[in-house]
């Protein structure tokens, strides 16, 4: 367990997915006038599996140095096979796709503030309480 109890490590995995996430989406937004194109999206679910699979562990020569994990690129993307929203076999819907933009942008600036607001604090304990 590390300095904060993990809470960093699975606020990178919740940015991970939330860049996925946006990638996935530009995708769709680019492709919105290809025929036959079938919207693609994230599945927290699979995502999170994939991410837990993909650990690579460490190995420490000492005790005393920190323990850590690397993750290696996950997957949890998705497409919708049977869906058509457009008379040339697309399936984006672009109202959605804006929508699920602005949606996972707020989702990440969260994410990125309580990074922020964890290694403040962190900074703030290394030099002693005061600013």
């Amino acid at each position: 367990m590390g300095i904060f109890g993990g809470t960093i490590s699975n606020l990178e995995r919740g940015l991970d997915f939330s860049a996925a996430k946006q990638k996935t989406i530009a995708q769709n937004i680019a492709n919105v006038d290809t025929p036959n194109y079938k919207t693609k999206s994230v599945n927290f679910n699979k995502f999170l599996a994939t991410a837990k699979k993909n650990t690579i562990s460490t190995h420490r020569t000492e005790e005393k140095h920190m323990n850590f994990s690397m993750q290696t690129s996950a997957s949890g993307v998705y497409d919708y096979k049977n869906f058509r929203y457009s008379n040339n076999g697309n399936g984006v819907d672009m109202d959605k796709e804006q929508a699920n933009l602005a949606t996972n942008q707020l989702y990440y600036n969260a994410l990125v503030d309580r990074v922020s607001g964890k290694l403040n604090t962190l900074q703030t304990v290394i030099k002693g309480g005061s600013r």
